[in-house]
C-alpha cells in the first residue's frame, strides 16, 4: 500500500469514527477544548489566530475562539477562494458571515486578508509525533507554504477528538507537522 493509499484509508476510518460521535457529546468535547486551550495556547495580545467554524462533525471552536479573543487575540477564518487557495479574513464583531465554499462560512470580501501567527487546523487523523492527515485537498499545506514564503512561521495547532489519533501517520518530506494538538483530553505540545 502506498503512503497516499494508507493516508486515504486512515482518513476514511478516523472521519467515520468522528462522525459517529453523538452531537451532544461533540458539544461537551468542544467545551472541554475551550477549557484546556483557552489558557494553554500562549500568545501576545494582538496576535492573529485563525480558527474555523465547524462543518460536518468537526469540533465547534466558537467557545475557544471567544476565550482567545477575550485574552486579546485578533481572530480570522479561512476562506476558500478556489480549489487551490484559501486566504484568512479577519473576523470582526458584528460583520455578517457569508458562504465561502465547501459548506463553510466566513467573513466576506470586505474583510481584511491577514496573515495568522497561529493556525488552529482541522484534520482527519494525527499521531503522537505531531504528524497529521488533512482532508485531502491540501488547502492548509499550500496556505502554510505561502506564509512561509513571506518569511512567517505560523504555529500549527491541530484540532481533533481523541478518537482521531492513530499509531502512525505516513510522513513525507512535503508534509507539515503540528506544533501541538488540542483534543477534549487536553493540550499536547510536540515542538516549539
Amino acid at each position: 500500500m502506498t503512503s497516499r493509499e494508507k493516508k486515504a484509508q486512515l482518513r476514511a476510518e478516523r472521519l467515520g469514527v468522528r462522525d459517529s460521535i453523538a452531537p451532544e457529546i461533540r458539544i461537551e468535547h468542544s467545551l472541554a477544548m475551550a477549557e484546556f486551550g483557552g489558557d494553554a495556547i500562549t500568545f501576545e495580545p494582538g496576535t492573529i489566530i485563525s480558527g474555523f467554524l465547524p462543518i460536518r462533525s468537526e469540533a465547534d471552536l466558537r467557545p475557544l475562539m471567544a476565550r482567545l479573543k477575550a485574552r486579546g487575540a485578533r481572530l480570522c477564518l479561512p476562506v476558500i477562494l478556489d480549489r487551490q487557495t484559501i486566504v484568512f479574513r479577519e473576523l470582526i464583531t458584528g460583520q455578517d458571515l457569508v458562504d465561502t465554499g465547501f459548506g463553510t462560512r466566513g467573513p466576506g470580501p470586505e474583510a481584511p486578508v491577514v496573515d495568522p501567527a497561529v493556525l488552529l487546523v482541522p484534520l482527519s487523523a494525527f499521531d503522537a509525533d505531531g504528524h497529521r492527515i488533512g482532508y485531502g485537498a491540501g488547502h492548509y499545506d499550500r496556505a502554510i507554504a505561502r506564509l512561509r514564503e513571506k518569511g512567517l512561521v505560523p504555529r500549527l495547532i491541530g484540532i481533533a477528538f481523541d478518537c482521531q489519533e492513530v499509531a502512525h501517520v505516513p510522513f513525507e518530506p512535503h508534509d507539515v507537522g503540528l506544533d501541538a494538538i488540542l483534543t477534549e483530553s487536553g493540550y499536547r505540545q510536540f515542538r516549539g
